[in-house]
C-alpha cells in the first residue's frame, strides 16, 4: 500500500528549497563539461601526501583518542591553535561541522518564525536556504558605490521593518570576496554596518570562508574586530585546507557560544574528532600555511586568466566584478537577458554557470550570473569562456 507522507511532515519542511547549484551537480558530471557553476576548490590544492603523513603522525601522537567521542566545543588542541592564529581567547571559539553548520546554528538559536534577517543582495545561497528553513523573512539591500546612499538604503530597509512591528535579529554578511559577487567591503562600509547594528540593536553574523584567499591588496579588519560582542565570526577549513574534512569554527561572545554549545549537543554531539586532530597538526606544523601559499598562487593565475578571457571574448554590454580574492566573478548582462532561461541552452552546449537571481532574496536581477574560477583547469577555462561568450552573443542578437 502506498503511504501518503505529505500530511506527516512538519511545517518547517514547506520552507525548505532546493539549491539550484546542487541540482546542477545531480544532473551532469562536472568533469565532463566546462563548469563555472560550483564553488569547489581545485583538487590540485589538496595536499594528499602531506595529509597522509599528518594522519599517521596524528594517530601516533594521540592514539585511540582520535577515534573516541570528544567535547562538543571541539578538541582543546584545535581551539587553542585557532585562538593563537586569530588572536582571540580560546573561550570565544567553538568548532563546527563546517561553516554551513555555523550559519545554521546561529539562525537556530536567534531566529523565530517571522523574524527578519538583513543581508546583502545578492547573498550566499546556502545561508538563505538555512534562513528559509527557520521561516525567517529575508530583507536584502543592494550594494551602491556611494557609501552615503548605501548607508541610507540600509536605514530605509531597517526602519521599514521596524515600522511593520517586526524584529531584526541579525545582519548576515560575507564581507571578504563575497559569494557570489566577489566584492569586498571597505573598512568604512564595515564601520557603517557595525554602527547601524549598535544604533538599532541587532547582531551581525560575519561569514568569512574566503578571507585568507587574497590575491592583491591589503587585508581589511574584520567586523568582529570592530565589535567583538556584537559580531559572530564564522570561519572554515573548506577553502584553505580541504572541504571533505567538514570543519569550521565560530568566534563569538561566550554568552552566545553557550547556547550554540547546547544546540550542537542536539545536532551532532561533537565535530569529527580525527578530522580536528589532523587539522590541528596540519596547522601547527606549518603545512597549512605552506599549502595556502601555493593555493593562492594557483587561484591568482586562474582569476587573472578568467578576467583576461572575459575581456577578450565577452560581447559589448556585459560587465563583471574584479575580485581581489576568493573564488567568484559576477557578471551583469544586458537588461532583458534571462540567465535562468538561458541555462539549458548553455548546458546543452556543455558549459555551466549559476544564474545570479538565485542569490537574491526575491529572485530579481535575472540578467546576472556567477562564474567560479577555482575548480576547472586553466586549459578548460581557456576553452570554456569563448564558448560561453559566443552563446551569450548569439542570444543577445536574437
Amino acid at each position: 500500500m502506498d503511504i501518503d507522507y505529505q500530511h506527516r511532515f512538519s511545517l518547517d519542511v514547506g520552507s525548505f528549497f532546493r539549491s539550484p547549484v546542487r541540482e546542477i551537480f545531480k544532473r551532469v558530471d562536472l568533469n565532463s563539461i566546462y563548469s563555472f557553476a560550483g564553488g569547489y576548490p581545485s583538487a590540485d590544492t589538496f595536499p594528499t601526501e602531506d595529509i597522509k603523513r599528518t594522519i599517521a603522525e596524528t594517530i601516533d601522537k594521540y592514539g585511540s583518542r582520535v577515534f573516541q567521542y570528544g567535547a562538543t566545543q571541539g578538541v582543546p588542541e584545535l581551539r587553542a591553535a585557532l585562538a593563537k592564529r586569530y588572536s582571540v581567547d580560546v573561550e570565544r571559539i567553538q568548532i563546527s561541522s563546517s561553516s554551513q553548520q555555523g550559519i545554521d546554528v546561529c539562525t537556530r538559536i536567534l531566529v523565530d518564525p517571522g523574524d527578519v534577517i538583513l543581508t546583502s543582495a545578492p547573498s550566499y545561497l546556502g545561508a538563505m536556504q538555512s534562513f528559509h528553513s527557520y521561516r525567517a523573512h529575508i530583507v536584502g539591500v543592494q550594494h551602491h558605490s556611494n557609501i552615503g546612499t548605501w548607508q541610507q538604503m540600509y536605514v530605509d530597509a531597517i526602519e521599514g521593518v521596524l515600522a511593520q512591528g517586526k524584529k531584526i535579529k541579525f545582519l548576515y554578511m560575507v564581507p571578504d570576496f563575497q559569494n557570489p559577487s566577489g566584492e569586498t567591503l571597505s573598512l568604512e562600509e564595515r564601520k557603517v554596518l557595525v554602527a547601524l547594528a549598535e544604533r538599532y540593536d541587532f547582531l551581525i553574523v560575519e561569514d568569512s570562508p574566503y578571507r585568507e584567499l587574497r590575491y592583491e591588496g591589503e587585508p581589511i579588519p574584520t567586523m568582529y574586530s570592530l565589535a567583538p560582542d556584537r559580531v559572530i565570526l564564522l570561519g572554515s577549513f573548506s577553502k584553505i585546507f580541504a572541504p571533505g574534512f567538514r570543519l569550521g569554527w565560530i568566534i563569538a561572545n561566550p554568552g552566545i557560544l553557550d547556547k550554540i554549545y547546547v544546540c550542537k549537543q542536539a545536532l551532532d554531539l561533537c565535530p569529527p574528532i580525527l578530522d580536528q586532530y589532523v587539522a590541528t597538526e596540519f596547522l601547527e606544523s606549518g603545512r597549512l600555511d605552506a599549502n595556502l601559499k601555493n593555493t593562492i598562487a594557483l587561484y591568482r593565475r586562474k582569476r587573472d586568466l578568467l578576467l583576461s578571457l572575459l575581456e577578450k571574448h565577452m560581447p559589448e554590454g556585459v560587465t563583471w566584478t574584479h575580485p581581489e580574492g576568493g573564488l567568484f566573478i559576477f557578471l551583469v548582462l544586458p537588461e532583458g537577458f534571462d540567465t535562468v532561461k538561458f541555462y539549458d541552452v548553455a548546458l546543452d552546449r556543455g558549459v555551466a554557470y549559476v544564474a545570479g537571481s538565485f542569490f537574491y532574496p526575491n529572485g530579481e536581477c535575472r540578467n546576472t550570473m556567477r562564474m567560479n574560477f577555482s575548480f576547472m583547469t586553466e586549459e578548460k577555462i581557456t576553452r570554456g569562456v569563448p564558448l560561453l561568450a559566443s552563446l551569450i552573443a548569439e542570444q543577445i542578437q536574437q
